[in-house]
C-alpha cells in the first residue's frame, strides 16, 4: 500500500476561503436538522408529554443498546414541501443495534400530522424495508400512525410502490425468516392497522395504543354504531379478547423493554464476511475536506485529497495510476474494512470508463465493497470522443457497475450530471447506501449547459419565432429551474439519497455502512476479470 502525501496548504488563502464556505454549509445543515427534530411545534410536544408519550427518537434511544450508534436515513425527507410542516416525512428510520443484533427501526412521529403517511413517508418507509431485505436484517416498527393522508390518497394508496407495498414487503420479509416486530404506542388505524396485524409479534401500550380498521367516526357513519377508540381497538381488548396483540405494557418504557427481550430471543448470529483489520485514523483530518473542496463547483480539485482523509492511515493502493487519469481507482481500508474506491477527476473519457470497469471486476472477484465518490460532469462528448467509441466504452462501465454483486456505496461529493451519475452508481442503480454532501448537485446537466441547449433549440425551432426578449426569458426560467431542483436539499427532500451528511462525518457514516454490509454473505455469480 502507498500512503498518500497531501499537497494541500492549510494556510493558503484558497484553502481558508473554501473552508469557511463549506463550514457555513455544514452549519445550515445542522440548523435544518435541528428544526426537523424538534422545532416549531411546542404545543404538540407538550400534548405528547401530557399523554405520557415519548418522541420517536427517545423511543429509539431506549431501544438500542447503550452507547451504540444509530444510522438514521433521510432526516430531511419532505423538506420544504407542504409548507414546511411535514418534518422528516413524519417518520424516523435507520439501522441500530439491539441486543447485539443489527436491526432496521421504523418509527412513526405522531407529532407530525398525526403520523399520517404522505407520498414521501411511504417512500421513506419502503426504502428502510428495502435496506432490511437487502442486508437480511429484522425490522422493528414503533407504531403511532393515523394511516394515509387522505388529501394525497392518489399519490399514497393505489400504485405498486404505494402504501400497500409496505405490507407486501413486510409479509415477504417474514416469510424469508426476517423477524417483523411491532410496538404500538398510539393510534394505528385504517391501513396502518396492518403494520402490527402483520407483524410476527406485537406489543401494545395500555390506554394510549389502539388498532382498528375503522375509527369511531367511520364506524358511526358506516354502521351507525357508537363506540370509543378503546372499545374498538384498545390494548386491553386486543390482548385479552381479539388476540391481535400478544403483549400489553403499562408504559412505553415497558413496551420497549419487551421489544428488547423479543429481539434477544431471535436466535440470530451474524458473521463478518470481510477480512477486516484494526482501524487506523487517516494521516489527515477529515475536517480538512472542507478546505479541499472548491467553493466554486467549476474549479477542480484532486479527489485523491478527499480519499486520503477518508481511509485508514491515508493508505491507497491505486490501480492504473498512469492511465485514464480522469478517474481514480484504489483499494484501501476504512474503519478496518476493505474497500474499493472510485472517484472523479474530470469528465469520463473512454480510457477512464474502461479502467473503472476493469477495477470493478477486480473488486467483484475479490469480494471487496465499492465506494463511488461522485464529482462528475458526465461522459466526454465531441467528434473525437464519439469516434473513439465513448458510447460503447461508457456502456462497459455502466454494465460492470450495474451487475456487480458486491456491496456498493455512493456519496455525491460535488456535481453528478447526466450519464456520469449513472456510471458512478446513482440512485437508479440501487446502491446499498447513497449519501450526499451539502454542496452536491444532481441534474441532467449543469445550469449553464442547460441554458445553452434550450435557447439554441428555441433559436432554431421552425415553429417558434425567437426574439432576444423571449430567449432571455427562457434562459432565466431554465436557470431558475436547474438552480432550484439540482441542489442537495431538493434531492434529499424527494429521497433521491439516504440523507445529506457533513463531509467531516463521512468516514464514520461509511464505517457504519460497511459494518452493516459486511454481514451479508457474498452472492454467487461470475468472478472472472475481462480486460475490456
Amino acid at each position: 500500500m502507498s500512503k498518500f502525501v497531501s499537497k494541500i496548504n492549510v494556510n493558503s488563502a484558497t484553502y481558508l476561503e473554501n473552508y469557511a464556505y463549506h463550514q457555513s454549509l455544514a452549519a445550515t445543515l445542522r440548523t435544518r436538522i435541528s428544526t426537523v427534530v424538534d422545532g416549531g411545534r411546542d404545543k404538540v410536544l407538550q400534548r405528547q408529554r401530557a399523554r405520557k408519550k415519548l418522541l420517536p427518537r427517545e423511543r429509539i434511544d431506549l431501544l438500542v443498546d447503550p452507547c451504540t450508534p444509530f444510522l438514521e436515513f433521510s432526516t430531511l425527507a419532505a423538506y420544504d414541501q407542504y409548507g414546511g410542516s411535514v418534518h422528516g416525512a413524519g417518520i424516523v428510520t435507520g439501522i441500530g443495534i439491539v441486543q447485539d443484533t443489527q436491526v432496521v427501526i421504523i418509527a412513526n412521529d405522531s407529532t407530525i400530522k398525526g403520523g399520517a403517511y404522505y407520498p414521501e413517508t411511504v417512500k421513506k418507509h419502503v426504502r428502510a424495508q428495502e435496506i432490511a431485505e437487502n442486508l437480511k436484517l429484522p425490522c422493528l416498527y414503533l407504531v403511532d400512525c393515523g394511516g394515509a393522508y387522505l388529501p394525497e390518497w392518489d399519490r399514497v394508496f393505489p400504485d405498486r410502490d404505494h402504501f400497500g407495498n409496505i405490507f407486501f414487503r413486510q409479509c415477504n420479509m417474514s416469510s424469508l425468516g426476517l423477524p417483523q416486530i411491532s410496538a404500538v404506542f398510539g393510534v394505528s388505524t385504517a391501513g396502518a392497522a396492518y403494520i402490527p396485524a402483520l407483524s410476527d409479534e406485537t406489543v401494545m401500550v395500555r390506554d394510549n395504543a389502539t388498532i382498528h380498521l375503522g375509527g369511531p367516526s367511520i364506524v358511526k357513519v358506516a354502521i351507525n354504531e357508537e363506540a370509543t377508540a378503546q372499545e374498538l381497538g384498545g390494548a386491553e381488548m386486543h390482548t385479552t379478547t381479539s388476540g391481535v396483540s400478544d403483549y400489553i405494557a403499562e408504559t412505553e418504557q415497558e413496551a420497549i423493554a419487551r421489544l428488547r427481550s423479543i429481539v434477544a430471543g431471535f436466535n440470530r448470529t451474524s458473521t463478518n464476511h470481510q477480512r477486516s483489520q484494526a482501524p487506523k485514523d487517516p494521516l489527515y483530518s477529515m475536517d480538512e475536506i472542507q478546505g479541499v473542496l472548491s467553493k466554486d463547483p467549476s474549479h477542480p480539485y484532486d479527489v485523491h485529497e478527499v480519499m486520503a482523509r477518508l481511509v485508514d492511515d491515508s493508505d491507497l493502493q491505486e490501480f492504473k495510476p498512469q492511465w485514464g487519469l480522469s478517474i481514480v481507482c484504489a483499494t484501501a481500508h476504512l474503519h478496518g474494512y476493505p474497500l474499493g474506491i472510485i472517484g472523479n477527476n474530470g469528465p469520463l473519457n473512454s480510457d477512464a470508463s474502461v479502467k473503472a470497469a476493469h477495477f470493478i471486476e477486480l473488486c467483484e472477484q475479490r469480494n471487496i465493497p465499492l465506494l463511488f465518490l461522485h464529482n462528475v460532469p458526465g461522459f466526454m462528448v465531441g467528434k473525437e470522443a464519439e469516434r473513439g467509441g465513448i458510447a460503447k466504452h461508457s456502456a462497459k462501465l455502466v454494465y460492470a457497475m450495474s451487475c456487480a454483486k458486491v456491496p456498493r456505496l455512493s456519496v455525491v461529493i460535488g456535481g453528478s450530471y447526466g450519464a456520469g451519475n449513472y456510471g458512478m452508481c446513482g440512485r437508479g442503480f440501487r446502491p446499498d447506501f447513497l449519501f450526499a454532501w451539502p454542496n452536491s448537485l444532481v441534474a441532467t446537466m449543469s445550469a449553464d449547459i442547460a441554458c445553452n441547449v434550450v435557447t439554441e433549440l428555441a433559436r432554431t425551432s421552425v415553429n417558434r419565432k425567437a426574439t432576444p426578449e423571449s430567449l432571455a426569458t427562457l434562459e432565466a426560467e431554465t436557470r431558475e429551474i436547474y438552480d432550484r431542483a439540482s441542489g442537495a436539499y431538493y434531492a434529499t427532500s424527494r429521497l433521491w439519497d439516504d440523507g445529506v451528511i457533513e463531509p467531516a462525518q463521512t468516514r464514520d457514516i461509511l464505517g457504519l455502512c460497511l459494518a452493516a454490509v459486511a454481514t451479508k454473505p457474498p452472492q454467487e455469480g461470475r468472478s472472472y476479470v475481462y480486460r475490456m
